[in-house]
């Protein structure tokens, strides 16, 4: 029988964190509301902090017990596992979109004249041997990196403001066009990515080595986060404008660029390209880990069964794309409409099938003492 795995409050949180970062920064979401994308980000994480909470009371419910165990449960066997193994399938293909954004990241900034297949197996790999260690391995990294990527973003934040880059007035007048073009920025597509993807951890709060759920610690790591990212995004605006910003395949290494001027520090966009691989590399390893666990507990077979399998499955899907613009064309399109079903539709469809339950067993037990 497998050893049951046990992570911690700080691990949790920092988990959240670091996955929660990923590679958002590298993207300006929420353009479509121009210089006001950090509104539309700000109502995002808004959305997605009631997401959180129906996530955590899913948990509440089940507290020992992971995703795919809540779906035979609440679905029924051959249902939930039916649900279970396309959710798997969902966390394999949002793995792979992190293994393709690494090479494509890695290609543009750091080893252009390395062929990108090389790179994405090494990183396939790292990933691998940490899934093969266990949870507990995995949980340890952002112990780690977490302070390592801050610190580092935080250097680059000192120095764009001591080179008087940002000008905040770019943000204004705020709400200059109303409210619905933030509305439709923030509904669905921020909510998808990243805020919603915090339906991994309905795989992972189960695995924490105290009773109950780390409710208070996950809504700290998430208000944390989101403060962080707003920032971010809001920053970008101020030093690029929204025109510039808006049309960057990747406006945070172009607003790094903007201290070219630097005659004492070189190339600090590999600086930001260490922090996005970081990020990258604990959110596609999230997605990795999550795709093998929940087979594992479909199947009742070990995890090393699958680790593999798995691993090659999403190695082979991410040379499905033609190119990057493709990449991010799906990611940031059609793919963001499918989650909506993964990380709203069936969530919520599990919390009134769990409402429903517990209605007719407290009808059952009222009977019973009639």
């Amino acid at each position: 029988m497998q050893q049951k795995e046990r992570i911690s409050s700080l691990q949790i949180a920092f988990m959240i964190m670091l996955f929660e970062i990923g590679s958002t920064p590298l993207f300006m979401l929420g353009g479509k509301a121009k210089h006001d994308s950090w509104l539309a980000m700000s109502f995002g994480s808004a959305a997605g902090l009631l997401l959180l909470g129906l996530l955590l009371w899913i948990q509440r419910r089940s507290p020992k017990q992971d995703l795919m165990a809540m779906l035979t449960l609440h679905f029924g066997r051959w249902p939930g596992s039916l649900i279970g193994g396309i959710y798997c399938l969902y966390f394999a293909y949002q793995s792979m979109r992190n293994v393709r954004d690494l090479g494509e990241l890695t290609a543009m900034t750091m080893l252009p004249m390395t062929p990108m297949w090389i790179t994405m197996l090494i990183f396939v790999l790292t990933a691998l041997y940490a899934i093969w260690k266990g949870a507990e391995v995995v949980f340890r990294l952002p112990e780690i990196l977490l302070p390592v990527m801050l610190s580092f973003y935080g250097i680059i934040i000192l120095l764009l403001f001591i080179m008087g880059e940002p000008d905040f007035n770019r943000l204004t007048p705020v709400l200059d066009h109303g409210l619905k073009p933030v509305l439709a920025a923030a509904l669905p597509d921020i909510v998808s990515f990243p805020f919603g993807q915090m339906i991994v951890f309905l795989m992972l709060w189960s695995l924490w080595d105290k009773p109950g759920v780390p409710t208070r610690q996950s809504l700290l790591a998430y208000g944390a986060v989101s403060l962080f990212l707003i920032f971010m995004n809001a920053l970008n605006v101020a030093v690029l404008g929204e025109g510039i910003a808006g049309i960057s395949q990747l406006p945070f290494l172009k607003t790094v660029r903007t201290l070219s001027s630097l005659k004492f520090i070189e190339r600090l966009d590999i600086l930001v390209t260490v922090q996005l691989f970081v990020g990258l590399l604990i959110k596609m390893m999230l997605f990795y880990y999550c795709a093998v666990k929940g087979i594992t507990g479909l199947t009742r077979k070990p995890v090393k069964w699958w680790v593999f399998p798995v691993g090659g499955l999403i190695y082979a899907a991410s040379f499905l794309e033609r190119d990057y613009t493709q990449h991010l064309a799906i990611g940031l399109g059609p793919s963001l409409r499918i989650d909506t079903i993964f990380q709203v539709v069936l969530p919520m469809l599990l919390g009134l099938s769990i409402l429903l339950r517990r209605g007719e067993h407290n009808l059952n037990r009222s009977v019973r003492k009639r």
